[in-house]
């Protein structure tokens, strides 16, 4: 009886914290609840992702690892909102099955055919319109850099959620996920198309943080 008695209560002590939790930490979907200013990306919680058709069989799928991104962001006009991403292409990775014969991943990072990365060490992305096409979903339109060459290219973006203060860090903090496609020969990476596709998918997952202790405050509150 005892133990029946002490283990109601401690489900109940559970249970009550675990509501004074999700009303302190809620969870929100509307953008214009966060404050306004700098968000840094969390990279312990982003993944930049890319697939390519392979022979029309397969989608031969690879990420790069080291990337950073920035967002200036304002809740009252999100389309004044801006987006800065670097990519180093050396972080490529892929699952190329045989490392031993041949590292694959370097191959492609330096070779003059592929991401040439001696020559164009950095990927870069900036924003230059941000549209609303939903209500949590928009457009990202910026010039892509990749090898030497800048030309547009839009995301398509989904905002999953935010918290005025996240249970962990105790910062503003967003997500993101984005999807795009890009035509590699258009940036100059034209080679064995199109056994290997033209067309390379990006899958995108992103948390966002602000990491300045002195947000601007939101003039909507």
């Amino acid at each position: 009886m005892k133990n029946i008695i002490f283990t109601t209560l401690t489900l109940l002590l559970c249970a009550a914290s675990l509501g004074i939790a999700s009303s302190v930490y809620a969870q929100t979907t509307d953008p214009s609840a966060l404050p306004a200013g700098e968000y840094q990306l969390d990279k312990t919680h982003a993944s930049l992702t890319w697939k390519v058709s392979h022979m029309g069989l397969s989608n031969y799928t690879a990420r790069f690892t080291d990337f950073d991104a920035t967002i200036d962001y304002d809740p009252n006009d999100l389309e004044n909102s801006t987006l800065t991403v670097s990519v180093d292409p050396r972080s490529l990775e892929t699952d190329y099955p045989n490392p031993e014969e041949e590292d694959f991943d370097e191959k492609l990072i330096t070779s003059e055919d592929w991401f040439n990365a001696g020559e164009f060490p950095q990927i870069e992305f900036i924003s230059t319109s941000i549209t609303r096409t939903g209500e949590n979903t928009g457009e990202v339109t910026g010039d892509l850099t990749f090898m030497g060459v800048t030309k547009p290219l839009t995301l398509d973006v989904t905002f999953n959620g935010a918290y005025e203060s996240h249970p962990f860090s105790q910062k503003p903090a967003m997500g993101f996920s984005a999807h795009g496609t890009l035509v590699r020969s258009e940036w100059g990476m034209d080679n064995y198309v199109p056994n290997i596709g033209d067309e390379v998918e990006l899958l995108i997952e992103t948390e966002f943080v602000m990491e300045s202790g002195n947000p601007d405050q939101n003039t909507n509150e």
